[in-house]
């Protein structure tokens, strides 16, 4: 497994502006913050309650709007391999949600706590 983190991101009210089922646009600087995540080789998780065809709806919008993602509702292949069986917990290193205790900071505030857990992830790692 590399030294990149696994990163686990709720859709509605995190990405998408809507609240479920709607799909009103994307939170201020989603695209962006998700795209430089990305690059860094960071491992993106689509952690959705979503399910059928509006969790088709949700992958299609993050397609159409480039943001790229690994998997969806689904574990990193090498965390199912390591504990035999794929959880329906997603495993991540860090959860980012609108539900998360204290609320969404925003993508901005997002992108700097995971730079900071990026270096301290790596610290332990070395």
């Amino acid at each position: 497994m590399t030294l990149n983190m696994i990163i686990s991101i709720d859709f509605d009210g995190t990405i998408s502006r809507g609240k479920f089922p709607a799909i009103d646009g994307l939170q201020p600087y989603a695209a962006d913050v998700i795209n430089r995540l990305h690059q860094q080789g960071h491992y993106l998780i689509i952690n959705t309650c979503r399910s059928g065809d509006q969790c088709l709806e949700a992958v299609n919008y993050l397609l159409q709007k480039g943001i790229p993602f690994h998997r969806v509702n689904d574990n990193h292949p090498d965390q199912t391999a390591l504990y035999n069986n794929n959880s329906r917990k997603i495993y991540a290193h860090v959860y980012i949600d609108d539900k998360n205790l204290g609320g969404f900071p925003g993508w901005l505030q997002t992108e700097e706590i995971i730079n900071q857990m990026e270096l301290e992830y790596k610290n332990k790692a070395s």
